[in-house]
């Protein structure tokens, strides 16, 4: 392993074929929540595998039999009241979607148990997404009284369409693997057991394919993305606008007290 992944601590880096790189996030936390540190790392792993000519395909994986449960919410809610804390964790959430979109180096996402927040961005921005049926997705920033921005507000519409768009992030609900292959949030869905083998199967084709061209097809690709700059933009100060406000310290008080939030219905918006 080259030298510029020893300083990773929450992800594991291992070679399973030639020209391919499988990335495992390895968090402390239940559920394969982000720390501070995996939230950063997750967000600055991209340029050093873009820079790596010994790949060419990248794998990127949950430990074990989850995927990740997205941002830890302990962390979060002293985002709330830390103007330094906010402003860093708003900057790794911009550079975890620009850095993905970025990596020429195709990206395939192998995602079982639960992917949410800053998770289940991984798993839409990643050029092929494998899931399990079983599988359980959320945006879930509106769970926590934040507007569903960052990737949300740029990569569902263009997925799944405006309609399903809006359902899933206004309401933050539940949804599996399963459906989410209905919806064409995701490349394919098979059963649990299969995710990982058929994770290296495309990205050992992909391999084995003309690089440069994949790498081409792939910047023609995420300029549709792209183009949705100011809307990316404007949805990251929305969404770091509501941790700084009631609602969102609202929002992670009560799920941190499992407890259901009560949001004052009197908006000054």
């Amino acid at each position: 392993m080259t030298d510029r992944y020893l300083r990773y601590e929450r992800l594991i880096f291992d070679r399973p074929s030639p020209k391919v790189l499988r990335i495992t996030m390895n968090s402390p936390l239940k559920m394969g929540a982000m720390d501070a540190t995996m939230h950063r790392e997750v967000s600055e792993i991209w340029r050093d595998v873009d820079a790596d000519d010994s790949v060419n395909v990248v794998i990127f994986t949950g430990h074990e039999k989850t995927f990740s449960a997205g941002g830890d919410l302990k962390h979060e809610r002293q985002v709330c009241d830390d103007y330094t804390l906010r402003m860093r964790a708003m900057k790794e959430s911009r550079d975890l979607v620009t850095n993905m979109l970025d990596c020429r180096k195709p990206i395939v996402t192998a995602a079982r148990g639960w992917a949410v927040g800053a998770g289940l961005a991984t798993v839409l921005l990643a050029d092929v997404s494998i899931v399990a049926n079983d599988a359980k997705f959320s945006d879930g920033h509106l769970k926590i009284g934040v507007a569903a921005g960052d990737h949300a507000a740029i990569i569902w519409p263009i997925l799944c369409g405006m309609a399903k768009a809006k359902y899933y992030l206004l309401t933050a609900d539940n949804f599996t693997g399963e459906e989410a292959e209905r919806m064409n949030l995701v490349s394919l869905a098979v059963p649990d057991e299969q995710v990982q083998t058929r994770a290296l199967e495309v990205a050992n084709r992909l391999a084995q394919g003309a690089p440069a061209a994949q790498r081409w097809t792939k910047m023609m690709l995420n300029h549709w993305i792209k183009q949705a700059q100011p809307i990316f933009d404007a949805s990251l100060a929305f969404e770091f606008t509501g941790f700084a406000g009631p609602e969102g310290k609202e929002g992670i008080d009560a799920f941190l007290e499992k407890r259901s939030p009560a949001f004052n219905p009197d908006c000054p918006f």
